[in-house]
């Protein structure tokens, strides 16, 4: 029988310990803590979003008009051109390869239903398409990092303003697009900052007052609303999207496997099917 001494096994033991902290050394932060029982009796407190929100895309577009875009002048020119393609027929398709709208457009001119999440410490928007629409808005205290990495959505902090989410996101990579709808935007070329208040006007209408700061293409901060309808009925659940999807077609291997077999395209045009597998 192999016999282990005590004084042999206490560096094995002790390894599997946090280190102590030295002195002067900052204690780790632990910023996802287990919600308590307080926790999750507090949600009852804030107000209703529950179900699923569709955009008032009428809206969007007339709010282009009432609340026009400051664009700096070399940068109102390229949206000029590119309402230009548009009219003529030829539009840019600016959301491509599967890449999210990001932030701010997906607030601006999704057409897209999306559903709210509240759970302690945080507000979660999902949404459909793109196979990837996700907002995390953390309302636990935390502050942005100090050196964030650039995401499409970005990092969003919030707090509650009586029943008003106040929302402040920064660190949105340069590539995403200021958008007044799918075929003319820009990109933000980075430094963006957006504020959101979100609040309930009634009680199945949502409005998201917006201030978009992206001094790089913008002669000023940019304010404008949008609203979201409350939908109850089942057939508006959001559902899956995967945006490349129907670049594939459903057929079978020589195994008889289920696969996925690409569809040649040009221009984002399927040019021919693949044979389907007997």
């Amino acid at each position: 029988m192999v016999r282990f001494h005590l004084a042999a096994l206490l560096p094995l033991l002790v390894s599997g310990l946090p280190a102590p902290l030295r002195a002067g050394e900052p204690e780790t932060v632990i910023l996802n803590r287990a919600p308590t029982a307080a926790d999750w009796a507090a949600l009852a407190k804030l107000p209703d979003w529950t179900g699923v929100w569709t955009p008032g895309i009428s809206d969007q577009v007339k709010r282009i008009k009432t609340d026009p875009v400051p664009w700096q002048p070399q940068i109102a020119a390229q949206v000029k051109a590119l309402e230009a393609e548009k009219t003529a027929g030829r539009p840019k398709g600016l959301f491509v390869d599967c890449l999210p709208e990001g932030m701010p457009t997906w607030m601006l001119i999704s057409h897209n239903a999306m559903e709210i999440l509240f759970t302690p410490g945080r507000v979660t928007l999902l949404g459909e398409m793109d196979g990837n629409r996700l907002r995390r808005i953390y309302t636990d205290g935390r502050p942005h990092p100090p050196d964030p990495d650039p995401t499409f959505h970005g990092h969003s902090i919030g707090h509650w303003e009586g029943q008003t989410l106040v929302v402040d996101t920064v660190a949105v990579l340069p590539q995403s697009y200021l958008a007044i709808d799918e075929a003319v935007g820009i990109p933000t070329n980075g430094d963006l900052h957006v504020i959101e208040r979100i609040h309930l006007a009634e009680p199945d209408v949502l409005h998201d007052d917006l201030e978009v700061i992206a001094p790089r293409i913008l002669t000023r901060p940019w304010k404008t609303t949008r609203y979201f309808y409350r939908q109850r009925a089942r057939k508006y659940d959001i559902v899956e999207g995967v945006c490349l999807q129907g670049f594939y077609a459903e057929r079978k291997d020589a195994s008889g496997n289920a696969v996925f077999v690409p569809i040649p395209h040009v221009d984002g045009n399927p040019v021919a099917q693949p044979a389907r597998s007997p």
